[in-house]
């Protein structure tokens, strides 16, 4: 009816001099709009009914929620925010430019430890053998037998860095764990702050004297004292390294640990002032050679260790002796993932870069600076019951070659050795029981020693 209404009203507005065949044409055109606009109305009332049914189905679905389940304006979800690392892209025209990344790595750890008898409660959270007391009372860790410890110490973050550059990959690391100094802390202590770009790195990092890849599957946090093992301030040059052959150069930072033994004796004061002089970096080479059956590597060392004494005029008393070391260490490979791996190291001032025990410095029987002899020695077998389960059982030692100047109560050898059973629930997660025993020995031949169990859980990320 509208669409007549239309045609008249527009009839009327014609003048009447239209012809009558023109006013026909016109008539025609509007029946055919008319017909369209129709066929368009029906095609949405169709689609309206096929989604009405939906609709209520879908909220007769649905339980109608509360007035307490729905706020008065519930806002929309909001994407979380990105973690970016702007500085981590990768350099202008270097090749596979989307393997820049970043990755946060670490673990939780908790160590549940019953000591038999006692150790310098300084270091109660591992068994260093240094740390035994041998002349009770008197030295740190004498006292009741039996300690409990339960410590999260192990317990570390870290942060790797990929970054592609036109002459090589950049890598950095840097990583933290919770060994702090004193007794129980739980203080931020740096591991590694370390980076490499092609031949060159530099930071702090595992020395080049020690084989970090031969350290045994074990959870006491300090392992077999008869090794080498010190993070250490370097710079490091690798200018071979294909085929399984690698040669590295380093200087590292310098270090003097020093015994004024009897010096203190004859005269006190200068005994108590006598302080480490470092004068040179140490120089360190490595040769390692890897294969299917494993691996070898042989580590020399080359330092001077020197002494002062700053409250003096000239600082004198003061010099320097020269230091050395050969470090020889393999993994051989068993059968399965099983592996033995072991070491040995013999050298003179060298005990800084020992995992436990010792001088680099002390006077000999006539009060000169002397150099003290190191011989340390490891062997672990690391074996796979199945995919579940694994064992590691070994025996580590640090003998020191005392010399005539140093007191009776001197570090003299440390004895180490642990055996456990570790379990692997699931992906990332570690558990089990360790027993250790170790044993300090001292100048005289007096000794202490100690057992504990040690029972861990360590989860990583």
């Amino acid at each position: 009816m509208r669409a007549w209404l239309l045609i008249c009203a527009l009839t009327a507005a014609f003048p009447l001099s239209v012809r009558a065949d023109e006013l026909s044409d016109v008539k025609a055109q509007l029946d055919a709009a008319l017909k369209s606009i129709q066929a368009l109305q029906q095609r949405v009332e169709t689609l309206e009914a096929q989604k009405s049914p939906a609709a209520s189905a879908a909220t007769s679905a649905a339980p109608a929620p509360s007035s307490a389940q729905v706020p008065a304006s519930t806002p929309a979800p909001v994407a979380a925010a990105p973690v970016v690392a702007p500085n981590a892209t990768a350099a202008e025209g270097a090749p596979e430019q989307d393997k820049a990344r970043v990755e946060i790595f670490g673990q939780v750890m908790l160590d549940a430890i019953y000591d038999f008898k006692r150790v310098d409660p300084e270091w109660n959270a591992t068994l260093r053998p240094s740390k035994i007391p041998v002349n009770c009372p008197g030295d740190a860790g004498c006292g009741n037998d039996g300690e409990t410890v339960l410590s999260v110490r192990q317990s570390s973050l870290g942060f790797r860095g990929f970054i592609p550059t036109p002459i090589g990959q950049l890598t950095t690391l840097l990583d933290f764990d919770l060994f702090g100094s004193g007794g129980g802390s739980t203080d931020f202590r740096l591991l590694d702050a370390w980076a490499e770009l092609g031949w060159f790195g530099a930071g702090q990092y595992y020395t080049l004297f020690m084989d970090v890849d031969t350290f045994p599957n074990t959870i006491d946090y300090w392992g077999p004292n008869g090794m080498v093992f010190v993070r250490n301030p370097q710079l490091r040059i690798t200018p071979y390294n294909r085929e399984g052959l690698k040669l590295a150069f380093s200087l590292e930072a310098p270090g003097a640990a020093i015994d004024t033994g009897k010096v203190s004796e004859v005269d006190p004061a200068l005994g108590a002032n006598v302080t480490g002089r470092t004068r040179w970096p140490d120089l360190v080479a490595s040769l390692r050679m890897d294969r299917d059956w494993g691996h070898v590597q042989a580590a020399g060392i080359l330092r001077k260790v020197g002494f002062e004494t700053p409250a003096n005029a000239g600082a004198s008393p003061e010099g320097e002796e020269t230091g050395y070391g050969l470090n020889l260490t393999g993994a051989l490979n068993v059968f399965g993932k099983d592996r033995l791996v072991g070491a040995v190291v013999f050298g003179r001032g060298i005990a800084s870069y020992m995992n436990d025990g010792g001088v680099d410095l002390a006077p000999s029987a006539s009060l000169k600076a002397e150099a003290v002899e190191s011989l340390g020695w490891f062997t672990y077998f690391d074996h796979y019951w199945n995919e579940r389960w694994s064992s590691s059982i070994g025996y580590s030692e640090h003998h020191q070659d005392n010399t005539g100047g140093q007191f009776d109560d001197a570090f003299k050898r440390g004895r180490y050795a642990s055996a456990n059973l570790l379990f692997y629930p699931v992906k990332n997660m570690t558990t089990g029981a360790e027993l250790l025993w170790g044993e300090r020995e001292n100048h005289d031949g007096s000794s202490g020693d100690d057992t504990r169990v040690q029972f861990s859980a360590k989860y990583k990320f």
